[in-house]
C-alpha cells in the first residue's frame, strides 16, 4: 500500500486516508482489473496536492469529472445515477462501474465489447452487486417504510468491510489503516469478482434453458402454465419473469418441474407473483401440504408422492409423470 510519502509511479489510484467504507475499496479493486490501471499503486491521502498527482481520484475531492477520472459523490448537488432504470445515486464504487465495469465484463467474458451478452451481464451484475453498495453508502433505505426493522442484519459486505477498521482499542494510525484498506479491497473484490462469475457463468446461460421450456409448455400440458427445465438447479426465476413479457405470455405459468440431479428424483415448484416474493400465483392444494409419501399419494391420487411442504410451494414425486400429474392436478384445483 503506497502512501503519501510514496514517491510517484507511473499511474496511481488516489483515494482518501483515515477510516475506509466499502464503496471506494471496492472501486479501487475494480479499477485495478482494468488493463489502464492494473499494474497501479493506491495512494490514501487527503492532502489535495498528493490527490493531483493521481492519475485517478475516487471518494475523494469534491469533484465527479469522468473525463478526468475524478469520481467523488459527497458534493453538494451531485445526483448521478447509474441509468437503465435505475435511480439509486451512486457511491464511487457505482461510479467506477459506471464508467469501467464494461472493460471488466470483457475481461472476465473474453467478447467484445459490443456483444449483446457483455452489456446484459454489465447491467446485471449492478442490479445484484453494485447497486446494493451505492445504496448503503448513501443511506438509501431498501424498503419505502417508516416501521422498524424486526432484526438487525450485521452480515453485509458494507458492514465487513468497516469491521477491517482499526477498533477503538487498537492503534489507529496510516500503518493499521491501510493493512485494513488492503484486507477490504480484497474481500470486497473477492465477492465482486464472485458475482461476475455467477451472472456471466452460472445465470446468463441459464436464460435459454428457460426460454426453451417456456417455448415447449403447451407440450406439457395445453394450459401452458406448466413448464419443465431440462436442467435442474439452473436459476430459473428473474429469467422467467422476464420473458413473460418479452415474449408477452398471456397466461402465467404457475408451476416449474425440474429433475432434482442428486436424488434423481423430480420437483414442482410453484412460481411467486415477483422474484423475491415468498408468496405464489398458485400453490399447491392446501390437503397436500404437510403431507409424504404414501399418505400424500393417497390423498392427492398420483403415484409416486415424495412430499409437499408445509406452506405448499414446493413438492415432490419419484416420477417425471408422477410430477406432471400433480401440476396438472394443482392447476385444476
Amino acid at each position: 500500500m503506497a502512501t503519501a510519502a510514496t514517491k510517484r509511479k507511473a499511474v496511481q489510484i488516489g483515494t482518501h486516508s483515515g477510516t475506509f467504507h466499502c464503496d471506494e475499496a471496492l472501486g479501487c479493486f475494480m479499477l485495478k482489473l482494468t488493463p489502464q490501471f492494473q499494474d497501479c499503486s493506491i495512494v490514501r491521502s487527503r492532502d489535495a496536492s498528493v490527490l493531483a498527482e493521481c492519475d485517478v481520484i475516487i471518494d475523494v475531492g469534491g469533484v465527479y469529472e469522468p473525463e478526468n477520472n475524478r469520481f467523488d459523490h459527497h458534493q453538494r448537488g451531485f445526483s448521478e445515477v447509474f441509468g437503465h432504470g435505475y435511480n439509486t445515486k451512486l457511491s464511487s464504487a457505482g461510479l467506477v462501474y459506471k464508467h469501467y465495469g464494461r472493460d471488466v465484463i470483457v475481461s472476465h467474458m473474453k467478447l467484445p465489447a459490443d456483444h449483446p451478452d457483455v452489456e446484459t451481464v454489465y447491467l446485471e451484475v449492478y442490479k445484484n452487486f453494485i447497486e446494493a453498495v451505492d445504496a448503503v453508502d448513501n443511506g438509501v433505505n431498501q424498503f419505502d417504510t417508516d416501521s422498524p426493522a424486526k432484526y438487525i442484519v450485521n452480515t453485509t459486505l458494507g458492514s465487513r468491510v468497516a469491521r477491517l477498521n482499526p477498533t477503538w482499542n487498537q492503534p489507529y494510525n496510516d500503518e493499521t489503516l491501510d493493512a485494513g484498506f488492503a484486507k477490504g479491497m480484497e474481500l470486497a473484490g473477492k465477492e465482486f469478482l464472485e458475482s461476475v462469475h455467477y451472472v456471466a457463468d452460472v445465470w446468463l446461460p441459464a436464460k435459454q434453458i428457460v426460454a426453451t421450456a417456456i417455448a415447449e409448455r403447451h407440450q406439457v400440458d395445453p394450459s401452458g402454465q406448466i413448464i419443465v427445465l431440462k436442467q435442474g438447479g439452473c436459476p430459473w426465476k428473474d429469467h422467467l419473469f422476464n420473458l413473460e413479457k418479452e415474449l408477452a405470455v398471456e397466461v402465467p405459468i404457475l408451476y416449474v418441474l425440474y429433475e432434482d440431479e442428486r436424488e434423481r428424483k423430480w420437483r414442482i415448484q410453484c412460481v411467486p407473483p415477483t422474484f423475491g416474493s415468498f408468496d405464489q400465483r398458485k400453490s399447491m392444494p392446501e390437503a397436500w401440504r404437510g403431507l409424504r409419501d404414501e399418505a400424500l399419494s393417497a390423498v392427492c391420487g398420483v403415484p409416486g408422492c415424495v412430499f409437499v411442504h408445509a406452506s405448499g410451494f414446493i413438492g415432490g414425486n419419484a416420477t417425471y409423470e408422477g410430477v406432471v400429474e400433480m401440476a396438472r392436478k394443482s392447476v385444476a384445483a
